[in-house]
C-alpha cells in the first residue's frame, strides 16, 4: 500500500493511521466544547473544504441537519422573541447544528480519501486508545483508596461503591453513558472484525462504567446478533461477555446488582413488600398469668426467684465497691453498612443553587409528582400534555431551547450541561415548569435518585418539543433513511445503528457531538468498504 502525506506508519506496512482523523476523533470525543470547536477549526485548516454537497436526489449529507436548522429559524420568527437573551439561545442552537454538519463533512472527507484498511486500523487505534485511558481511570481510583474492590468500597461517603463507574470516563472526560455507548460500538466492531482480545476489553470497560442502562441494550444487542447474524465463534465471545457480566454483578458489584432488582421492582413491577409489624414481646419477668403456659409458667418462677436471690445479695455489697465493680454499658455504633455512613445528607452547593433558581422565578401551582413512576416517563407525560394543551405547537414545536434539551440547561447559567455567558442566561416557562422542575424534583434528592431513569434526557423528546413533528419525523426520513439506503447489507452498522437508536432515548446525543460522530463515521466506512465490494463482484 502507498503511503501519502496524510498517513502515518506506526509499524511494518499494513499498520498505517490516518493521523488527522484520529487527532479529530479524540478530540471531538472531549466533553469541553471549546475543544470541540478547536478540533473543528484544525481539521478544517488541514483540509479546507467547504463543498457540503447537500441535494434533495443523492445527497451527499443527510438533509436532517439542515431540516432542523430550517425550522429552528422559522420558530424564532414566528415566535417574535427577539429578545438578545433569546437570540443567543437560538443562535447557539444552530451552531450546534452547524458544527454536526461540518463534522460529518470533514468525516466524509476523510473517510472518501483514505484507504479502507488505514481507516479499519485508525477506528482500531482510536478504542485501543479509549480502553486504555479507562484503565487509567481505574487505576487512579485504586491508587487513591488501595488495592480493593472499589465497586464495594463504602469509605468516603460512599464516593464510589455504586458511583465507581461515574469515574471511568475513558477518552470523552464526559459521564459514564458517554465512555459506555462508545465501548458499546467497540464490542460490535471488534466482534465482526474477529479481534476477540479486544472485544473482551471493551466488555470490560462497558461493565467498569456500571452503566446499567448501557449493559441493557448491549445485551439486546447481543441477542440480535447471536440469533440472525454471528457465527460459531462469535456466538463463543457473546457467551463469554455474557459470562463476564454475571460475574461482575455476582462477585464485584452485587450492590449494583441488587440496585437493579430494587429499581425494576419499584418502577417496573411495582410490586409492593407487605408490611409485617413487629410483634410485641413482653420480658417473661412482665407477662400476666393469662399468657402463660405450664412451661413458661415455671420458667417465671425461676427467673423472679433467682432476681430476689441477687438483690439479698447486692444488700450485704457496699455502695461504693458497687459502683466501682459495674461496666458501663456499651452505647451501639452504626455499622458501616448502614444510611448514615452512605450517603451525606447535606444538600450540596449545586442543590442549594439549583432550588433557589426555581424559587426565585414564578411558576405554576405546586406540581406532585406521582410516586412509583420514573422521571423518564414522568418528562414524556409532561411532553404530551403540553403539546396537548397547545396543539398548535404541534407541526413545528416550541422553539429551540424552549422546552427539552441540552441547550435549556445550558442557558440556564447553573453549569449543568455546560457554560453560558452570564449576562445573557434564559429560561423560558415552557422549560421551567416541566423539565427543569422534573429534574429539580429528582435531583435535589439523595444520590440514590440521581439515576438516568429519572434523568428528561431524550433526543427524541427534543426533536418533538422543540422542533415538532416534522422535525421529528426528519429524524428517521433524512437521518436513518440516508445511511440505511445506501448499505446493501448493514452487518456491522445495523447493531451499532441499533444501539445508536436506543442511546438517543436517555441522552441529547446530538449536542454532545460526539458519540453521533463516531456512529457517523463507522457508517461511512461501512458504506465505503460495501460498495467496494460490489464494485469487484
Amino acid at each position: 500500500m502507498k503511503r501519502g502525506p496524510d498517513v502515518f506508519s506506526f509499524g511494518k506496512k499494513g499498520n498505517e493511521i490516518e493521523w488527522k482523523l484520529l487527532v479529530f476523533l479524540v478530540l471531538m470525543m472531549n466533553v469541553k466544547l471549546v475543544v470541540k470547536l478547536a478540533a473543528i477549526v484544525f481539521i478544517f485548516f488541514l483540509q479546507p473544504n467547504f463543498k457540503f454537497g447537500f441535494r434533495w436526489h443523492n445527497t451527499r449529507l443527510p438533509l436532517f441537519y439542515l431540516s432542523v436548522i430550517a425550522i429552528a429559524v422559522i420558530n424564532f420568527i414566528i415566535g417574535r422573541n427577539f429578545s438578545q437573551h433569546y437570540s443567543l439561545v437560538v443562535l447557539t442552537g444552530i451552531l450546534f447544528w452547524t458544527v454536526s454538519i461540518l463534522a460529518i463533512h470533514q468525516v466524509k472527507l476523510l473517510v472518501d480519501r483514505s484507504a479502507i484498511l488505514v481507516l479499519h486500523n485508525t477506528l482500531l487505534v482510536f478504542f485501543v486508545i479509549n480502553i486504555i485511558l479507562s484503565f487509567l481511570n481505574l487505576s487512579a481510583i485504586l491508587f487513591e483508596i488501595g488495592w480493593r474492590n472499589p465497586f464495594q468500597y463504602q469509605g468516603q461517603y460512599q464516593k464510589y461503591f455504586l458511583n465507581t463507574g461515574d469515574y471511568i470516563k475513558g477518552v470523552s472526560f464526559d459521564t459514564s453513558t458517554t465512555n459506555a455507548a462508545i465501548n458499546c460500538f467497540a464490542i460490535v466492531y471488534f466482534l465482526y472484525r474477529q479481534k476477540y482480545g479486544l472485544v473482551l476489553a471493551a466488555m470490560i470497560v462497558l461493565l467498569m462504567t456500571a452503566s446499567n442502562y448501557s449493559i441493557l441494550v448491549m445485551l439486546i444487542v447481543f441477542a440480535g446478533m447471536f440469533l440472525f447474524n454471528s457465527r460459531k465463534e462469535q456466538k463463543s465471545i457473546i457467551a463469554v461477555c455474557i459470562l463476564f457480566l454475571a460475574i461482575f454483578f455476582a462477585k464485584l458489584s452485587p450492590q449494583n446488582d441488587s440496585y437493579v432488582l430494587e429499581t425494576v421492582n419499584n418502577f417496573l413491577i411495582k410490586k409492593r413488600r407487605p408490611f409485617i409489624a413487629p410483634e410485641k414481646i413482653i420480658p417473661i419477668r412482665d407477662r400476666p398469668d393469662s399468657l402463660l403456659t405450664p412451661e413458661t409458667r415455671k420458667e417465671q418462677i425461676a427467673i423472679l426467684y433467682l432476681d430476689s436471690i441477687e438483690r439479698e445479695r447486692l444488700k450485704r455489697i457496699p455502695f461504693a465497691e458497687q459502683k466501682r465493680t459495674q461496666t458501663r454499658p456499651a452505647l451501639p455504633h452504626d455499622s458501616i453498612h448502614t444510611a448514615s455512613y452512605q450517603w451525606k445528607r447535606d444538600t450540596t452547593a449545586f442543590q442549594r443553587q439549583l432550588i433557589a433558581y426555581l424559587n426565585n422565578r414564578t411558576l405554576n401551582d405546586t406540581v406532585v409528582f406521582e410516586k412509583e413512576v420514573t422521571g423518564k416517563m414522568l418528562s414524556y407525560k409532561q411532553s404530551y400534555q403540553f403539546l396537548k394543551s397547545h396543539p398548535a405547537k404541534i407541526l413545528l414545536g416550541d422553539g429551540t431551547g424552549n422546552f427539552s434539551s441540552k441547550l435549556a440547561f445550558r442557558a440556564t447559567g447553573l453549569q449543568m450541561a455546560g457554560g453560558f455567558p452570564a449576562n445573557f442566561t434564559y429560561s423560558n416557562p415552557d422549560f421551567l415548569n416541566n423539565h427543569l422542575r422534573l429534574y429539580a424534583h429528582f435531583f435535589s434528592q439523595n444520590a440514590e435518585s440521581h439515576s438516568i431513569i429519572h434523568n428528561p434526557d431524550s433526543t427524541y423528546d427534543q426533536l418533538l418539543t422543540e422542533y415538532g413533528l416534522i422535525g421529528l419525523i426528519a429524524f428517521p426520513a433524512l437521518y436513518i433513511g440516508f445511511f440505511v439506503k445506501q448499505l446493501k447489507k448493514l452487518s456491522d452498522g445495523l447493531p451499532i445503528l441499533v444501539s445508536l437508536l436506543f442511546f438517543l432515548l436517555v441522552n441529547y446525543s446530538f449536542e454532545q457531538l460526539s458519540v453521533v460522530v463516531l456512529f457517523e463515521l463507522i457508517m461511512f466506512i461501512n458504506i465505503k468498504e460495501q460498495h467496494q465490494i460490489s464494485s469487484h463482484e
